[in-house]
């Protein structure tokens, strides 16, 4: 165990949470190995996670089957099935929770895709689900969408941990964190305690190199004397981790500056980056491509079975987050200069975002009517 590259990553403040869940692991003890030989410090969902865990595997029929006949519909299955799989993962990490003094030992649950342009609609489900689950070790997850900065600040203002999800722009970043820190200033204006409020800001990664990859393609096309081709071979495969390194130096300010400062004498916690989508989707990168360069204090990476693998297997931990910094302003300049415009490619990862999890939200509920069905029929 001492020799697991995941464990030696806490050495260098980061925490890893694993991003998956399935009824089979929390029931036969994999998950609770995997804490203790891996040293998992959370975990995370989202529709697609559960769409592939119970479209995906027999771990939920009987469950299924129990709730159709009693007259549960499939958005009451749906709900009734997803919170007893966060409660109980929730109870795993409670040790963790306990230790860490509330840093971490969190598990997520999102709340539906199609609230995600809806304010009201986003706080008053985000508030069912935080009452529902009735854990002090759970987050709501809340998309990064204009919708949603508002619904972050009123949930932390009413002590509704939250865990932003959707995050892929700088700007939005900005907003984000803003909204975190209007809301905890809610609650210390009414004169409650802040140490137990929770949030994390979950930059994703990878899809951003899928999605600039082919513009610097297009204008890497020319002979070694065009300075545009030039740039952007030295720029492919870099947006990600450029954008994730602006991103913790403004995380930096932030908690340095007066506001928090001020919120962090009354034991306000800070809300904490998460590297989000860390697999990587390009064959041609390594595996361990967004977990590497991203190493650093006060993070966490929260990380698909196939990369966990793959880190246990030939990860190499250091602390890298605030290493080459200026090369990474240049990458991000750099794209102005070939007339890539990042913020609207994150502005259209934000809505395909949203459309892919809606995609498997509705995958999912389909599947779910379907064993309905088939167990009332079988009757």
């Amino acid at each position: 165990m001492n020799d697991n590259p995941l464990h030696k990553l806490h050495d260098f403040g980061q925490s890893i949470w694993l991003d998956f869940t399935r009824r089979g692991m929390l029931e036969s003890g994999e998950l609770q190995e995997m804490i203790a030989t891996d040293g998992l410090r959370g975990m995370t969902s989202n529709p697609s996670i559960f769409e592939k865990a119970i479209s995906g595997s027999a771990d939920y029929d009987d469950a299924i089957r129990a709730l159709a006949l009693e007259g549960k519909s499939s958005a009451e299955i749906y709900q009734t099935l997803t919170a007893t799989d966060i409660q109980n993962a929730a109870d795993l990490f409670a040790s963790i929770y306990q230790q860490s003094d509330g840093r971490d030992g969190f598990v997520s649950l999102e709340v539906s895709p199609y609230l995600a342009n809806d304010t009201a609609g986003t706080v008053a489900e985000a508030k069912r689900l935080w009452h529902a689950l009735d854990r002090k070790n759970v987050m709501i997850k809340v998309p990064a969408t204009a919708a949603g900065i508002p619904a972050i600040q009123q949930l932390i203002s009413e002590g509704v941990n939250v865990n932003i999800t959707l995050l892929f722009g700088l700007p939005r970043y900005s907003e984000v964190f803003a909204a975190y820190l209007s809301g905890l200033e809610t609650v210390a204006a009414a004169g409650k305690s802040l140490d137990t409020i929770a949030s994390v800001a979950s930059f994703f990664l990878s899809r951003i190199d899928v999605l600039v990859d082919p513009l610097l393609e297009e204008r890497m096309r020319g002979d070694d004397q065009n300075p545009h081709a030039k740039l952007a071979r030295r720029l492919h495969g870099q947006t990600a981790i450029a954008s994730a390194k602006k991103a913790y130096q403004m995380y930096q300010e932030v908690i340095d500056g007066t506001k928090f400062a001020q919120l962090a004498i009354q034991k306000a916690r800070p809300q904490r980056l998460l590297w989000a989508s860390t697999s990587t989707k390009n064959p041609a990168y390594s595996d361990v491509k967004y977990v590497e360069p991203l190493i650093g204090s006060d993070t966490v990476n929260t990380l698909p079975l196939e990369t966990l693998h793959a880190y246990r297997d030939h990860g190499n931990p250091a602390d890298r987050l605030t290493d080459d910094v200026d090369e990474a302003m240049d990458v991000l300049n750099g794209l102005a200069k070939l007339d890539i415009d990042l913020d609207a490619v994150t502005d259209q990862l934000e809505a395909e975002g949203v459309q892919k999890f809606i995609k498997a939200f509705d995958s999912l509920m389909e599947t779910l009517e379907k064993k309905r069905l088939a167990a009332l029929s079988a009757c």
